[in-house]
């Protein structure tokens, strides 16, 4: 593959980032074959040598879309993020999506159940409304309980849910670097 080819099809593939960001991504790479030329290999080794550029692609949009999750906890960012690094290999569809769709779940249900325990004072009061002559004081403080259960849970699923995404995003930052050739110890 020939130095126009290779980045021809670098630009490509890495369409979903902006003008700027790709032409500094390009330069570097063309820095990349002055130098490997200079060393007196041929741009077939060269290109050999950097890899597929789909691959370079997919890595660097991985990349960029955790740097955007970062530095903004978006729910589009983050999906953009999981499909990014899931696209690095399908191995990455059981080791990143499984673990995600987990941890959403077990999220979403305790946000769920704050909320339930939250809202029991007004099925007291809708008990009432419905069926006047049963109300008892004990289904009234029961669920004034369960209120303040739910507020507590609320916030600490408050809590909760930040350390998971900030955790989560470190998880895709290893999963990206085992893919790039291993951790690199300092």
């Amino acid at each position: 593959m020939t130095k126009d080819e290779f980045l021809n099809k670098l630009n490509e593939a890495l369409r979903g980032l902006s003008l700027n960001e790709r032409q500094d991504i390009l330069q570097d790479y063309q820095e990349h074959f002055v130098i490997g030329l200079e060393e007196g290999k041929t741009e077939a080794e060269i290109a050999e040598r950097l890899g597929s550029p789909n691959s370079i692609a997919k890595e660097l949009l991985a990349s960029y879309h955790i740097e955007r999750v970062e530095q903004s906890f978006t729910a589009g960012n983050i999906i953009r993020a999981i499909w990014a690094v899931i696209g690095l290999g399908f191995f990455n569809l059981i080791i990143v999506l499984g673990p995600f769709i987990a941890i959403v779940g077990v999220i979403f249900t305790l946000w769920v159940a704050s909320l339930g325990f939250t809202l029991a004072p007004l099925l007291v009061i809708f008990d009432f409304l419905v069926h006047p002559g049963t109300f008892e004081f004990f289904n009234l403080f029961v669920s004034i309980g369960l209120c303040g259960l739910g507020i507590l849970l609320g916030l600490g699923m408050f809590f909760v849910t930040k350390v998971f995404t900030k955790g989560f995003i470190r998880y895709l930052k290893f999963n990206v670097s085992l893919v790039r050739g291993g951790l690199k110890h300092e």
